[in-house]
């Protein structure tokens, strides 16, 4: 029993550093991966922010052809239509043109 105590002694005694070296080896490569997760979400984060404000841009942009001009663009569709419709009228030969050439 004394042999062994005697072979456990020195085991333990080389063992705890090399289990603190290999913790606080585990330990660094912990932060450095915390380190590349926090920079790639910043990037990310970045990304995101300037195309939400690209985005507030279009929006903004298309209030306002909304609010200034909604009244006058509803007036101008509906001016195309009434164009189309007299156009569609006029167009084509008439149906009744067929019994006057034979007369």
């Amino acid at each position: 029993m004394e042999g062994m105590l005697a072979l456990l002694i020195p085991i333990i005694a080389l063992s705890i550093p090399i289990v603190a070296i290999w913790t606080k080896h585990q330990q660094k490569l912990a932060e450095m991966q915390i380190e590349t997760t926090a920079s790639a979400s910043a990037e990310k984060a970045a990304q995101y922010a300037t195309q939400i404000q690209r985005l507030e841009d279009r929006v903004q942009v298309l209030e306002r052809i909304v609010t200034d001009r909604g009244y006058d663009v509803a007036t101008q569709i509906e001016a195309l239509r009434d164009s189309r419709s007299v156009e569609d009228r006029d167009s084509g030969v008439p149906l009744t043109s067929g019994s006057r050439e034979r007369a």
